[in-house]
């Protein structure tokens, strides 16, 4: 609704950029505050949390690149206007987990643990960061005549303008809050280290999935006609979380009968 959020001289600062890095600093804030909890040092969770902001925007950048290669090819500068939006969120989660899973290991800190540390705070830092989409105009949904439509009028919004859309951006970031809650409250009943991040994959990508049946942006890539790449993606993940859950829920009982 409100691309830029003001200007200085010839600089512009844009909503969407603020936003996001806002997202970003309540996210790390909240996994350093866990961490501590737990017993693992504040300042490893900073360094880490530095790099996965790194390989993220990279991630989710490329894939959005490889997605429209044909817009790019033609237009290679714009690669690097972030401010328009273009940052696929798959992508970066794709890209910063084995960074993650890299660094963990290297410093000896407990992997699934850490990994759940970051699930609520990835959840409450993307539902901020999906505010920064709404803002710009990016994610946008299809048409729609529903009382909750939303008309973008700004002549630099990336949404249609001057036509109802399905508020996109603000269902996402509505479900992402929720799962953050959720993933807090399922905090003192998990049972195995990997539960959180393992449900966290779970329902974002469940979450994800459905939603795109109502964005109405082109620019966001298609395996065929109404099946968008990023709902490829969210089965594939959905599955391997299943999977993943259960796998780890099986090696928990089997070491609590060994234990026994």
């Amino acid at each position: 609704m409100y691309p830029i959020l003001f200007k200085i001289g010839p600089l512009t600062i844009h909503t969407y950029g603020v936003l996001v890095a806002i997202g970003f600093l309540v996210g790390l804030s909240l996994a350093v505050k866990l961490a501590k909890k737990q017993g693992i040092p504040g300042e490893k969770i900073l360094d880490l949390g530095f790099y996965i902001l790194v390989s993220a925007i990279v991630g989710s950048r490329l894939l959005f690149v490889i997605i429209e290669y044909k817009y790019y090819i033609k237009n290679p500068l714009n690669i690097f206007k972030l401010w328009e939006g273009g940052l696929v969120f798959f992508g970066g989660l794709l890209a910063a987990l084995p960074v993650a899973i890299f660094y963990l290991r290297k410093n000896a800190i407990p992997l699934w643990g850490t990994m759940d540390i970051f699930a609520p705070a990835i959840a409450i830092g993307h539902a901020i960061g999906r505010l920064g989409c709404f803002s710009a105009g990016c994610c946008h949904g299809k048409i729609t005549y529903l009382p909750w439509g939303v008309t973008f009028i700004h002549p630099e919004s990336l949404a249609i303008r001057g036509i109802p859309l399905h508020p996109t951006q603000l269902y996402e970031a509505f479900s992402e809050f929720m799962v953050f809650i959720f993933l807090l409250l399922w905090q003192r009943r998990k049972s195995y280290d990997g539960e959180l991040f393992g449900l966290y994959i779970l329902l974002y990508s469940l979450s994800r999935f459905i939603i795109e049946f109502f964005r109405g942006d082109e620019m966001r890539g298609f395996i065929y006609k109404g099946f968008s790449t990023a709902q490829g993606i969210s089965v594939v993940l959905f599955l391997g979380a299943i999977i993943f859950m259960i796998i780890r829920r099986r090696g928990n009982y089997e070491k609590g009968i060994r234990r026994s």
